[in-house]
């Protein structure tokens, strides 16, 4: 078998590696979500002067030296209507492989310009990796790539919540609080504080209170500006209940507008303070705002330590 000269893709192929890192800078613009290697930074820094400069006018441009065969990017991946992230890495082919010149044998099937490796999360197993995740990723296009781990691994956590939950629903002397599915396998009550920086609509706020029955839930939900939420149950029922409101009830809205986010989580000898789930937006009375929905928390500090709940306030407001 002949030897291989190793050559830089050609410049219109490597002006498209060079747009798939822009998209990827600009699909992940904060801090931790995108992490670019320096010396991965300088290499496209060059190149990208290289496609600049080699033009057919040009052709005698000589290609910048040092430039790896591949650069690697790693991806934080959030997972829809859910907490979690999984990490994903990049592959972006720089290098091409032509045939010695004067050997007319058949060139190899060329590697792919863009490839992905899944870091294993906490939540799966190797194998569980591989058959959700990776099996049959898009290779052409990373939007299309990064979509469809993020749609397997939601269906994957939405799938595991829902079997917890039926075992639970079927596990000997399992407490319910009327038809709901019960603790998740018994496990001991926790209260978990949401904060939300806006709540108003009714049909989200009435969803919030209706379903909380169906996964033993007792709380309260304050709608305005902000918006609170206290749960207590199962610390699963709870992530599978998120999980359930954020997917379907909350499933028209765009993702990045479902800011909700988990404030204090308290799990030592928690008692469960609520007999159900209910809304107190009006139980506060007036609200102050030009449009009446900014919450009033000095009587919401005062309903909580009415309730012994005072020292949860500063850790959900503040």
């Amino acid at each position: 078998m002949a030897p291989t000269q190793i050559t830089l893709l050609p410049v219109d192929m490597m002006e498209s590696q060079l747009s798939t890192v822009d998209l990827l800078m600009g699909m992940f613009p904060s801090p931790g979500e995108l992490e670019i290697p320096e010396l991965t930074t300088q290499c496209i820094e060059k190149l990208r002067v290289w496609c600049e400069e080699d033009h057919p006018a040009s052709a005698a441009t000589m290609p910048p030296s040092g430039i790896p065969a591949s650069i690697s990017l790693a991806v934080r991946l959030p997972i829809p209507a859910t907490e979690k992230t999984i990490h994903v890495n990049i592959s972006i082919r720089l290098q091409g492989d032509s045939p010695e010149i004067g050997q007319p044998q058949p060139q190899p099937q060329p590697s792919p310009l863009l490839s992905y490796s899944v870091r294993q999360p906490g939540w799966m197993s190797k194998a569980e990796v591989a058959k959700q995740l990776t099996a049959r990723i898009p290779l052409d296009d990373v939007f299309d790539a990064l979509q469809y781990i993020q749609e397997e691994a939601r269906h994957f956590i939405e799938t595991q919540i829902e079997m917890t939950a039926a075992a639970a629903a079927t596990a000997p002397g399992s407490e319910t609080l009327g038809p709901g599915r019960g603790c998740a396998a018994g496990g001991p009550v926790v209260r978990v504080w949401f904060y939300l920086p806006s709540l108003s609509s009714r049909g989200k706020r009435d969803d919030l209170v209706n379903h909380a029955a169906d996964y033993s839930l007792t709380g309260f939900v304050l709608a305005g500006k902000p918006g609170v939420l206290c749960l207590e149950g199962a610390s699963a029922d709870i992530d599978a209940y998120m999980c359930f409101i954020k997917t379907h009830s909350w499933g028209d809205i765009p993702s990045y507008q479902k800011k909700i986010s988990e404030k204090f989580r308290e799990t030592k000898d928690i008692h469960r303070v609520f007999s159900g789930m209910e809304e107190i937006t009006d139980t506060l009375g007036a609200r102050g705002g030009q449009k009446a929905n900014r919450s009033d928390m000095q009587a919401l500090e005062a309903w909580l330590r009415d309730r012994g709940l005072g020292e949860a306030f500063e850790q959900v407001i503040f």
